[in-house]
């Protein structure tokens, strides 16, 4: 059977093939997940805001995320003028844009401005499979790809059965009733926070890796994405701890067949080069090795710990 390639594009085309392994997707222009950008939104101070992608485009990002979802920010209006700000600067808008919200009528806002083709970040089954198509052919309509989170009528998914199952019934209604590309979808199978000293908690990140595995065996052509700073949120306030979490996460997430992820482009950590003391015991939290894993890595977080300024303040907020 034939592979065909998921085509993006901003001024410049992104052709996802397999060769590219792991996609970026800058994290730090979402008002959600940056307290530095969000307070650049709700102050005005847009034309800072717009240095902000063009940092994370500098930094590597493939892909730019933009979320205005804040309560005390109009974010019809917000997301169309930051991307329209940003679809004028060519060294931004040569990456394709992600428009990221929980509300239809923002993700429409965005889409209505974007130039090439962009990615709706998300549409789910959470209010129905009749809703989760019209959504579904509204992306069409634009020509975007689109982000299937792992969330149906009776909640977002924890298990692996559960997020291959939703994930499942997503393709067959998108591929069967609306002919959808299946290089144009990309499944999110929820990452959330581990080490949170809840016990069911622990497997949260071994679950996204097996349910990853099993649907790029059955959906070859579709990605998989997800927001990695999720899984480390039990240690927001230290950066150097987090960073080895996301490091050693996508270590394995990667080779289970993950191929997108939404990062600090600019704050990844390489695999090989952590302090091996510490790779070691935030494995053990991570594939879930042995029942005190939390309790030994909390015993060195501290020793890792190291201040970075404005993006300490910033991952408070995470």
């Amino acid at each position: 059977m034939k592979t065909s390639h998921t085509r993006l594009s901003g001024l410049e085309p992104l052709v996802v093939t397999p060769d590219l392994l792991f996609i970026n997707i800058g994290e730090r222009t979402n008002v959600t997940g940056s307290a530095q950008f969000k307070k650049l939104i709700k102050e005005d101070r847009y034309d800072e805001a717009v240095e902000v992608a063009r940092q994370q485009v500098a930094n590597g990002a493939q892909i730019i995320d933009i979320n205005m979802d804040e309560g005390m920010i109009d974010s019809e209006a917000a997301m169309t003028r930051f991307v329209n700000l940003i679809a004028s600067e060519p060294d931004i808008a040569r990456v394709p844009f992600m428009i990221d919200s929980s509300k239809w009528t923002v993700i429409e806002a965005g889409l209505r401005c974007l130039q090439g083709k962009g990615i709706v970040n998300s549409i789910s089954m959470k209010e129905g499979e009749e809703l989760f198509l019209e959504q579904a052919r509204k992306v069409r309509q634009y020509g975007a790809a689109a982000v299937v989170m792992a969330f149906d009528e009776e909640g977002q998914a924890g298990t692996v059965e559960r997020k291959v199952a939703i994930c499942e019934r997503a393709y067959k209604l998108l591929t069967e009733t609306l002919d959808f590309p299946a290089e144009d979808i990309i499944f999110d199978p929820n990452i959330f926070a581990i080490a949170t000293g809840i016990e069911e908690h622990n497997d949260y990140a071994v679950a996204f890796i097996e349910a990853t595995r099993e649907l790029k065996k059955r959906f070859p052509d579709c990605h998989i994405s997800g927001g990695v700073s999720n899984v480390s949120f039990s240690f927001r306030g230290n950066n150097s701890v987090r960073e080895a979490i996301h490091s050693v996460f996508l270590y394995h997430a990667i080779r289970a067949g993950m191929d997108m992820g939404i990062v600090n482009a600019g704050a990844l950590a390489i695999y090989d080069e952590l302090d091996p003391e510490l790779r070691e015991r935030v494995e053990d939290v991570v594939l879930n090795r042995r029942d005190d894993a939390t309790e030994r890595l909390l015993e060195v977080a501290d020793h890792y710990k190291k201040g970075k300024g404005e993006a300490v303040v910033e991952t408070l907020a995470w």
